[in-house]
């Protein structure tokens, strides 16, 4: 079965290349302003080129109005919307109709019962995203480079299409996939040498990581 790679907060160009010749399936811009990934929806725009017919171009958004949500769209042409924040459900069916495009719901977890949050989502959003639930005192929803126990999502429906985010790095991906067996993963922090800041040959590291720990389980 084909694994979901997203590598997201990207900046620049080398680390898009690094990610789309490593097989990312999407690449995801940051537009929450406190994070250190964020990147203006015009760069966006202009980075997101080299992924045409190789991977999809994802906004990742918190809480955004209509305005922001507009001059996203417009000026990046994002393949797909990722609601990071609180949206409701009402919401993201607003979104969903305004711009035609699939929606990428993200939830945190830390306990079973944090996985009752996806039923009023069934049948609105296009997919989900498990995050770890942030650090006390942390202002950013995502990107935190803490994991959360993988093993509460093979309660989930088999059906259920989802990435599995969260503290992921070449480490212990071995690890995620043994256990939640995810039909796509999301990393961020874990592939930089500095918040925000990508690395190539962490990119890269990731990659034969993944390679290698689904060649040991295929074996």
């Amino acid at each position: 079965m084909p694994l979901d790679i997203k590598i997201c907060g990207l900046k620049t160009p080398e680390t898009i290349a690094a990610a789309l010749d490593g097989g990312a399936s999407y690449i995801g811009f940051i537009f929450f302003a406190k994070s250190p990934r964020y990147v203006e929806p015009e760069l966006a725009g202009r980075l997101r080129e080299a992924a045409r017919g190789r991977a999809k171009a994802v906004a990742v958004v918190v809480d955004a109005d209509d305005a922001f949500l507009d001059r996203i769209v417009s000026e990046m042409k994002p393949d797909l919307l990722q609601l990071h924040g609180k949206e409701t459900p009402e919401r993201v069916a607003a979104v969903k109709v305004r711009y035609g495009l699939p929606v990428m719901k993200a939830l945190s977890v830390s306990e079973a019962a944090d996985l009752d949050r996806i039923a009023p989502y069934l049948g609105i959003a296009d997919r989900f995203l498990f995050d770890a639930k942030p650090p006390k005192g942390s202002e950013l929803p995502g990107g935190n480079g803490v994991s959360f126990d993988w093993q509460l999502l093979q309660k989930l429906d088999s059906k259920l299409d989802y990435l599995l985010s969260g503290g992921l790095n070449a480490q212990n991906i071995g690890e995620a996939l043994q256990l939640a067996n995810p039909p796509g993963i999301d990393i961020s922090s874990g592939v930089e040498s500095a918040p925000g800041v990508k690395d190539v040959s962490l990119i890269g590291g990731f990659f034969r990581a993944v390679k290698a720990a689904r060649a040991g389980r295929a074996a």
